[in-house]
């Protein structure tokens, strides 16, 4: 057991695709939406597209999460 590993609450962005949230995405947002458990430690990936511009503020962000946020139009904010 490595007692320093950090665990994420992971998000695809085919869930955030289908949110209606007048501005940012952030891990409050996504919390009191019921995709995440706890708000301290939030990873976005990749599986899924976004259809517009999108603000989305995550702990960590996957490679495939961070070429669709920007393709689309958007921006993915680091805690």
């Amino acid at each position: 057991t490595n007692i320093f590993k950090k665990s994420y609450d992971l998000v695809n962005l085919r869930a955030l695709a289908g949110l209606k949230v007048d501005g940012a995405l952030t891990p409050q947002v996504l919390k009191e939406q019921g995709l995440v458990r706890d708000i301290g430690a939030v990873k976005v990936l990749g599986d899924g597209e976004l259809t517009g511009a999108v603000e989305i503020h995550a702990h960590k962000f996957s490679q495939s999460a961070l070429q669709k946020i920007e393709k689309s139009g958007g921006k993915a904010i680091v805690l």
